[in-house]
């Protein structure tokens, strides 16, 4: 088990880039998808937010060619999450309501990662009501959006795809938690 504050230890001291650990993180999600689900034909829809996280979904997002609602403010994303943002900039869709959330077969969530404080504001919060309410298989990128102790609003994911090691909030989810590596060497985890 690994608590936030050791993971972000872990990512500044591992000596790999963090556009490389996103980059890393993206990709690998995709290949567990892509190992462990029939996609052709499927619909996806990538959901991020100006964050880490949400710039993990925009690899995500260009690695399965799917659809992909930003739910953030440009001016701020971060550097790495813009870099990749920039990459796939055409293919966003900017106000979830103009999507039909049941339309799609899969939502990766990749709107909150493990930097979440406080209560979710609007329009996290609508957009996390409408992916649990769609009938979609869901996948959470690192954790549940929303998963906090203080809050009920967090996705209700079928499947958490997680980075170097389950976090002590995944522990009840365990069940169905996939553990994948980004990069980040074994020493520096010691």
């Amino acid at each position: 088990m690994i608590t936030v504050s050791e993971m972000k230890r872990l990512e500044d001291s591992s000596g790999v880039s963090k556009l490389q650990l996103m980059e890393n993180a993206g990709k690998r999600t995709a290949d567990v998808l892509k190992v462990n689900f029939d996609l052709r034909g499927k619909r996806i829809l990538v959901v991020c937010h100006h964050g880490n996280n949400g710039g993990d979904g925009f690899v995500i997002g260009r690695h399965l060619e799917s659809d992909v609602l930003f739910t953030g403010e440009e001016q701020k994303l971060k550097e790495e999450a813009r870099i990749n943002y920039e990459k796939i900039r055409n293919k966003i869709i900017y106000d979830y309501r103009n999507i039909n959330f049941n339309s799609y077969d899969f939502i990766i969530d990749a709107i909150l990662g493990i930097g979440i404080e406080g209560k979710l504001r609007e329009p996290i919060s609508t957009v996390i009501d409408l992916i649990n309410k769609s009938p979609a298989f869901k996948v959470a990128v690192d954790i549940p959006s929303g998963l906090n102790p203080d809050t009920e609003e967090v996705v209700d994911a079928d499947l958490i795809i997680t980075f170097h090691d389950i976090k002590k909030g995944l522990r009840k989810h365990k069940d169905k938690t996939v553990i994948v590596d980004i990069g980040i060497p074994k020493r520096a985890s010691r």
